[in-house]
């Protein structure tokens, strides 16, 4: 087996995988949290966790609002660098379903924000402790009575990205497929 065919076949292989992985996220409803129960949310956790020191030097409204930047931050950056630097926007299209997949796991900790339920890291609720992110940031915004809109948009946002995910992966699957058959 040829290179070439090996990286089609692992492509389509991978393509097979988040389409079936990301539909099963788009028809799951956001009040499930479902994408914040998967293990890609532990994936997103280290770059949402590391937003928040990245963001300490623009003061507090951006070390909270960081954790969110750091987490949508990190696959556009991969995103641009499988476009720019490598040339390869499979590559480029993966890296789109992660960046949507992330604004779907952010949706429920934003739709949270009032309710406060969500179990975070250090195994407490944001009632148990000073809120969580999206409590602080929409307070401060003075739009805390936004959460679930602002949710949904988010986690609509995501799908977009997702369904655009695929028809970009696909689009160059099959011209992979057919520039081998040619």
């Amino acid at each position: 087996m040829t290179t070439d065919s090996m990286t089609f076949y692992g492509r389509a292989a991978l393509f097979v995988a988040m389409v079936w992985w990301g539909w099963t996220f788009i028809v799951t409803p956001l009040e499930t949290n479902y994408t914040g129960e998967s293990f890609l949310h532990l994936i997103n956790l280290p770059f949402h966790e590391a937003g928040h020191v990245i963001f300490i030097p623009f003061g507090r409204f951006m070390t909270v609002l960081g954790g969110t930047l750091g987490q949508v931050l990190m696959p556009i950056i991969c995103l641009g660098t499988f476009l720019v630097k490598t040339r390869d926007p499979f590559g480029a299209s993966v890296a789109l379903w992660w960046t949507a997949e992330s604004l779907m796991d952010i949706a429920p900790y934003i739709n949270d924000a009032r309710a406060l339920d969500l179990m975070l890291i250090g195994g407490v609720t944001g009632k148990e402790t000073d809120g969580h992110d999206w409590n602080n940031i929409l307070t401060m915004l003075g739009l805390l009575e936004w959460d679930h809109r602002l949710a949904h948009l988010t986690y609509n946002v995501g799908i977009l990205l997702m369904l655009v995910s695929f028809l970009w992966g696909g689009a160059l699957l099959l011209r992979h497929y057919r520039r081998r058959t040619a």
